[in-house]
């Protein structure tokens, strides 16, 4: 193959659905990074296949790592979530809402706020896309 030969991916836009991979893909109960429009995003696959998706970036250690956590559960309000667990300070969040559940002690670095920001996922014939919002 020459270079004019060589494929090219195509662009993607800033906002809105974006393609990832194949569901089959994504190992269940671990993380995965992706970079999708400029964001940096953390995907997770759960044991009934439900994919969610937060900030890759951990803004207690100011690191994007996210993807790399421990995948567990916690009982919130009488009800089980799934959780990742910051690989840096274990820091640990509730993956459907973001929410920090236990800072460990430890304060968000700059002055960001303790929450990981959320995105929709949605999976249509086995690819995962993740929907990257539009700047306000």
């Amino acid at each position: 193959m020459t270079v004019s030969e060589t494929p090219t991916l195509p662009e993607l836009d800033q906002t809105g659905w974006q393609p990832v991979c194949a569901l089959r893909h994504l190992a269940p109960e671990r993380g995965a990074a992706a970079l999708l429009g400029g964001h940096q995003v953390a995907l997770f696959r759960l044991v009934d296949d439900r994919v969610l998706a937060v900030d890759q970036h951990d803004p207690f250690s100011d690191a994007f790592v996210m993807s790399r956590g421990i995948v567990g559960s916690r009982w919130v309000d009488d009800v089980e979530v799934p959780t990742v667990a910051s690989p840096m300070y274990k820091q640990v969040f509730d993956l459907t809402t973001g929410r920090c559940l236990d800072s460990v002690g430890k304060t968000p670095v700059r002055d960001l706020p303790a929450d990981l920001q959320t995105f929709p996922v949605r999976v249509v014939d086995d690819v995962v896309e993740v929907e990257i919002p539009v700047a306000p």
